[in-house]
């Protein structure tokens, strides 16, 4: 598992070692404070190889925002605030594109 991150391949895959990192430590946060697994983890206790194979199978990568990504959703590492009704969010301010305007 750890012989994988030697590897230049997924290094080179996610954009070199600075986002190999960031991806692993939000994966991580996102997989402890309860997200699911997106590859099989059946027996699989130990969830850095968990990370390491969602990333050589494709499953999740930053975006250009640094945010993870899978498919098409973006995955936020449960950060407070982060959705609306979550402990520490923030509500919308007044003229926020979220909120209907009578015109």
């Amino acid at each position: 598992m750890l012989d994988d991150l030697k590897e230049e391949a997924i290094v080179n895959k996610v954009g070199g070692r600075f986002k190999l990192s960031t991806l692993i430590q939000k994966r991580m946060v996102a997989l402890n404070t309860g997200a699911k697994p997106l590859v099989d983890a059946r027996g699989v206790s130990d969830k850095m190889a968990i990370v390491i194979q969602e990333i050589l199978q494709d499953k999740i990568f930053l975006d250009a925002a640094g945010n993870v990504q899978v498919g098409n959703a973006t995955m936020m590492a449960n950060i407070p605030g982060a959705y609306p009704g979550m402990p520490g969010a923030v509500a919308p301010t007044a003229g926020s594109a979220s909120q209907a305007t009578d015109e």
